[in-house]
């Protein structure tokens, strides 16, 4: 096999592609960062424990792992970096009030999460922790979206959840934790037949409330339908996705309301959301609160946040080619060397043709040119 191919699902970028991820994640940050989002960079790679959240095992099936050399002990490189930034705020800002925090990194993924999706994505979000009212998921929901918004990407549909409606239900009936596993997998894939085989033997309201989760996804519209069909104990829950859809409808061109989404059920405690392009199979940026995490690390905190692949969103956007630059030549000229300062100090591309072979001048991808008239270098079209 040639030693340049790269594994499946795993793909270089090359250059018009980089620069563009990184205008769109230098975008991306600054807006974090204006709205008082601090920058955390955590490491490629921790121990193997640290990573997975409340023992997740789609998070352990996700994670590559390999043993430390110096330690003995069993590392993984990240597949989410949630639980990482969880951890600092835990352990090492240990702040008591509100922290901000937003990062930007690849993580690795054993397995591809969807269709054409790489196994490296670059996951860039932002978590906010300490506070546990609505307030706190409107405002990350409303940064997920402009975030989108900013990067060009338009007509944008997201869909809220819930996972304490599917959780009242469940404590509801008195459900064992290996049925609450199968019930939470016939609805994260709408298997109504497997779903209505599991629920044989259930109280018949628990029954009833269960089988019309998988139906009760659309418009707002559809928690009023809830209200009528779900026990009260899930009320409390139904109002704050009225109250979320109706703060988000300025920010996306279509609110829906889907109950049996129960994405990242394992960790989440709260509110999920995801947005959804027509470009794309899979949603494009995801996120909801998860209270409990912190407890893997000994200081359970408030928490929600979001996070999305740069790498996917630019498979969304129209080409656009890099910046042309100018052609200097090769020469020991001090009033060369200033212009090309000055010009370089302006934010224009000023490539030095060290070759000074126009058969390859094309691959410089230059469309104009320094050229000397009498004492002065001049910048002209070539």
């Amino acid at each position: 096999m040639p030693n340049w191919l790269l594994p499946e699902n795993i793909q270089d970028m090359l250059p018009e592609e980089a620069w563009r991820i990184e205008t769109m994640r230098r975008e991306i940050l600054e807006l974090l960062r204006l709205s008082g989002y601090q920058l955390v960079a955590p490491p490629l790679l921790e121990y193997a424990e640290s990573l997975l959240i409340n023992d997740s095992a789609d998070m352990d099936l996700r994670s590559f792992k390999l043993v430390d050399q110096l330690s003995g002990r069993t590392l993984a490189l990240r597949a989410d970096i949630t639980p990482q930034v969880a951890r600092i705020d835990a352990h090492l800002l240990n702040r008591q009030g509100i922290a901000r925090l937003s990062y930007a990194g690849s993580v690795l993924h054993t397995q591809p999460s969807g269709l054409m999706r790489t196994r490296e994505p670059l996951q860039i979000g932002a978590e906010l922790y300490g506070h546990s009212g609505l307030e706190s998921d409107l405002e990350v929901q409303r940064l997920m979206l402009q975030s989108l918004a900013l990067l060009g990407i338009q007509g944008v549909h997201l869909d809220l959840g819930h996972v304490a409606v599917f959780r009242a239900l469940v404590q509801g009936a008195a459900i064992n934790s290996e049925l609450e596993a199968a019930l939470f997998s016939a609805l994260q894939s709408k298997d109504v037949p497997s779903l209505k085989a599991l629920l044989v033997g259930l109280p018949a309201d628990a029954q009833a409330a269960l089988l019309a989760l998988p139906e009760l996804y659309g418009g707002v519209e559809v928690l009023q339908r809830a209200r009528q069909v779900l026990p009260a104990s899930t009320h409390a829950a139904l109002d704050e996705l009225q109250r979320a859809a109706t703060a988000l409808q300025p920010f996306a061109q279509h609110v829906g309301i889907d109950l049996a989404e129960l994405r990242g059920y394992h960790y989440h405690s709260g509110m999920v959301f995801a947005a959804y392009h027509a470009g794309s199979h899979d949603a494009i940026a995801v996120g909801g609160r998860y209270d409990d995490v912190g407890k893997s690390f000994g200081r359970a905190r408030a928490a929600t946040g979001f996070s999305m692949d740069l790498r996917q969103l630019h498979g969304l956007l129209s080409k656009q080619a890099m910046p042309k630059g100018i052609l200097a030549p090769h020469k020991n000229d001090a009033a060369l060397d200033a212009a090309i300062a000055e010009l370089r100090g302006q934010g224009q591309v000023v490539v030095v043709d060290l070759l000074e072979d126009s058969a390859h001048r094309s691959e410089l991808d230059c469309d104009r040119q320094l050229v000397s008239r009498g004492a002065v270098w001049v910048v002209e079209k070539i």
